[in-house]
């Protein structure tokens, strides 16, 4: 009897744990998540709050970024219901048009000295699914001008005899649908950092996070060039912009020199970055275009 006994017990134990083993394996055939699986177009955007900026004034700046989970459709998100931040008005500025991949420092709000324990909201809504940011003075979140510039690389402070260029766009004329319209960014600069010399067989890895300022990505771009450059991004407008110059931009003689196209009517707000190979600065422009395609191909 004992023999029966232990025999059937030890039968049962050998079959819940072939039924166990099963259970196991049939879960890992189906996996809850892909984390290699990269998508071209259908996914959301995610608003990211990067940190607090201390004004001379006793006011602060709540700085914003996002990802776009995409890795080529850029999505229009109009202020509205689905891009809204709070407190406030509907329209504070926020982008409306969202580049692939992760835009870092893009979106700055200005609260008063007396902001205290309140929080600013951002929310995004895109593709069927809501994300928010929450923006807000946590002692631990404070970064600082110098930290924006290097677009969160390695600060060497204040007393780095570089001094960050400067950079002006002229106001934009009014623009045509379809028809091509110049940019001029003028550019100065000190000189610093000198510009490395070009090496031979060197292995460059291509960065694809907050560090380096993606510039509207409607071409393959050359290798970036040295020295100081502008990269051009687009923050607001009811549809994509084309340059017919991608990445950085080389300065020749103090001015970095782009044409942009635009699909549709409407306001565009687009955004020029100077880099000088450690710092950056950055200026906008709205452009107000007028017209539609067919009135632009019947020219």
């Amino acid at each position: 009897m004992v023999f029966s006994a232990s025999s059937a017990t030890f039968a049962l134990i050998v079959a819940v744990v072939g039924l166990s083993s099963g259970v196991v394996a049939h879960a890992q055939e189906l996996p809850t998540a892909i984390p290699q699986t990269k998508f071209s177009s259908g996914q959301n955007v995610v608003p990211y709050f990067e940190g607090w900026i201390r004004n001379a004034d006793g006011s602060f700046d709540l700085v914003f970024g996002y990802f776009n989970r995409n890795w080529q459709q850029g999505l229009v998100v109009p202020v509205g219901p689905d891009n809204l931040v709070e407190p406030g008005k509907a329209d504070q500025g926020q982008p409306t048009y969202f580049l692939p991949r992760r835009q870092g420092w893009v979106y700055r709000v200005r609260v008063p000295a007396d902001f205290g324990k309140n929080v600013v909201t951002w929310t995004i809504r895109s593709n069927g699914r809501t994300e928010k940011a929450y923006g807000e003075l946590l002692p631990v979140q404070e970064i600082t001008e110098r930290i924006v510039m290097t677009r969160g690389g390695l600060n060497p402070g204040d007393g780095d005899p570089n001094k960050p260029p400067t950079i002006a766009v002229a106001p934009a004329p009014p623009a045509r649908v379809g028809q091509p319209l110049t940019l001029t960014a003028a550019v100065a600069d000190d000189g610093l950092p000198k510009p490395r010399e070009p090496g031979n067989n060197v292995q460059r890895s291509t960065v694809t996070d907050a560090r380096a300022i993606r510039a509207q990505a409607n071409s393959s771009a050359p290798a970036r060039p040295r020295g100081l450059t502008v990269s051009w991004m687009q923050l607001r407008g009811p549809a994509p912009v084309t340059f017919d110059k991608t990445g950085a931009v080389s300065v020749t003689d103090g001015n970095a020199v782009v044409s942009a196209q635009f699909p549709q009517r409407g306001t565009y707000v687009l955004r020029a970055t100077a880099n000088d190979g450690a710092l950056s600065v950055k200026t906008d422009v709205t452009v107000e275009v007028a017209g539609d395609s067919s009135s632009a191909s019947r020219r």
